[in-house]
C-alpha cells in the first residue's frame, strides 16, 4: 500500500508541474485599457497562431487539472 501511495505521489507532483508550466505558458486574457487605445499591434495572422497555441494550452490545463484533482482525491483516501 505504500508503494501505491508513494507512486501516486510522484504521479501528482508531475502532475503538479505540468499545471504550473502551463499556466505560466497561457498569455494573458485581459487586454484591460491597452485594448481601448489602440495598443494591440498583433495582425491578423499572428492571432490566430497564438490562440491555437492558447486552445491548446488551455485543453492541457483543463486535464492537468482534472486529475491533479482526482489523484488528490485518492491519495487522501489511501
Amino acid at each position: 500500500m505504500e508503494t501505491l501511495r508513494l507512486i501516486l505521489t510522484i504521479a501528482d507532483v508531475l502532475v503538479c508541474l505540468v499545471l504550473i508550466a502551463t499556466v505560466l505558458f497561457q498569455s494573458s486574457k485581459e487586454e484591460g485599457l491597452n485594448s481601448m487605445f489602440g495598443g494591440s499591434a498583433e495582425t491578423f495572422f499572428g492571432k490566430d497562431k497564438a490562440r491555437s497555441i492558447d486552445a491548446k494550452l488551455a485543453k492541457v490545463t483543463t486535464v492537468a487539472a482534472i486529475i491533479f484533482v482526482a489523484l488528490t482525491f485518492v491519495i487522501g483516501i489511501i
